[in-house]
């Protein structure tokens, strides 16, 4: 799994639970999608987005790894028919990093319709089909192996015998499609840099981080089996994330990758995964088509292998699920709201 159920506090509501981000070009500019309350956690009374939540897309323009814009949404209680009304707003400069900023409203919905502004700004949320794939067995050996510092032990598992443990499952999506103006890169490489936050109202007046992602399988990789760990990362913000986790990450990596005796230097190696997974943003040149691969890192598309790309980079050998994008029960669309809707 990417983010799905990845800690304790997560797990808690599973509405506030981000299950994965994807960033790519669209129609009409540069789409962000995030999906949330995932079927395979769990009943919920009311299924879809937490009326005392916020979902923030951050930015950061100029490689600090501290946002220059956020998009904050907020969604209303759900009505007898459960739909929901939501609001975008958008907030730059010091208010992008403020949460009690109020920021300026760009649009009003309600899930279920597609609401565009003049300005090309568009938005959709909803029930949908998960377009992301994994091997239940593939997902916990590499677990353990990170956490104990081995080879990765299938035991009796072959690709033929692999099964999407999400086949069939739903999420709640919430896509947000900006013109690309609004999106001006600050660096030389012409490179942006992306994280989303769920965040939950507390009784003292403040917001409390439940769910943080950037890059995809980052709590499979090194959270699986130290739940402290994931809570912890969820908790930061990206441009602690080196100072903070580098070492250990590291460590794990080298581990693992000395086991498989893939690199002269395992240490080395281990340092350089950490240096790429943190800050834990997902890079991305706007106006590009959106590749998440062994290549390198370029937003996500819908239809990224991302489970083999980050687990054959952790121990530096090839790593195969047995399972792809032909295995998801509704496949994503090549139009707005781009997420298989249900």
């Amino acid at each position: 799994m990417s983010h799905h159920l990845d800690s304790p506090l997560a797990r808690q509501d599973i509405r506030l639970d981000i299950t994965d981000l994807y960033v790519f070009a669209g129609q009409t500019g540069t789409a962000l999608v995030i999906n949330v309350c995932h079927s395979f956690g769990g009943d919920v009374p009311v299924p879809g987005f937490h009326p005392e939540g916020r979902y923030e897309f951050k930015m950061d323009l100029d490689g600090d790894a501290v946002e220059d814009l956020t998009y904050r949404v907020t969604f209303d209680a759900a009505d007898e028919q459960g739909h929901q009304r939501f609001s975008v707003h958008r907030l730059s400069g010091a208010a992008a990093t403020d949460p009690q900023a109020a920021g300026t409203e760009l649009l009003c919905g309600r899930t279920g319709v597609t609401v565009t502004t003049a300005a090309g700004v568009r938005a959709w949320a909803g029930r949908a089909g998960d377009p992301f794939w994994i091997d239940a067995d593939i997902l916990h050996a590499v677990g353990h192996a990170l956490q104990d510092g081995t080879t990765i032990d299938v035991g009796t598992w072959a690709p033929e015998r692999a099964a999407n443990l999400f086949a069939g499952a739903t999420v709640h999506s919430l896509v947000l499609e900006l013109p690309d103006a609004e999106l001006t890169p600050r660096r030389a490489d012409n490179r942006i840099a992306v994280w989303t936050v769920a965040t939950l109202a507390t009784d003292a007046g403040g917001w409390r981080s439940i769910n943080r992602v950037g890059l995809p399988m980052i709590h499979p990789l090194f959270t699986q089996y130290d739940e402290h760990l994931g809570d912890a990362l969820n908790a930061g913000v990206p441009r602690d994330d080196y100072a903070t986790y580098g070492e250990s990450v590291a460590a794990r990596v080298a581990a693992c990758v000395g086991a498989y005796g893939t690199a002269s230097d395992p240490d080395r190696y281990g340092e350089t995964v950490a240096h790429l997974v943190f800050p834990n943003v997902l890079p991305y040149t706007v106006g590009t088509a959106a590749v998440f691969g062994f290549a390198g890192f370029n937003g996500r598309s819908l239809i990224d292998n991302a489970p083999e790309v980050m687990f054959s980079l952790a121990f530096d050998t090839p790593v195969t699920i047995g399972v792809g994008a032909e295995s998801v029960t509704v496949k994503p669309s090549s139009v707005f709201p781009y997420v298989p809707t249900l």
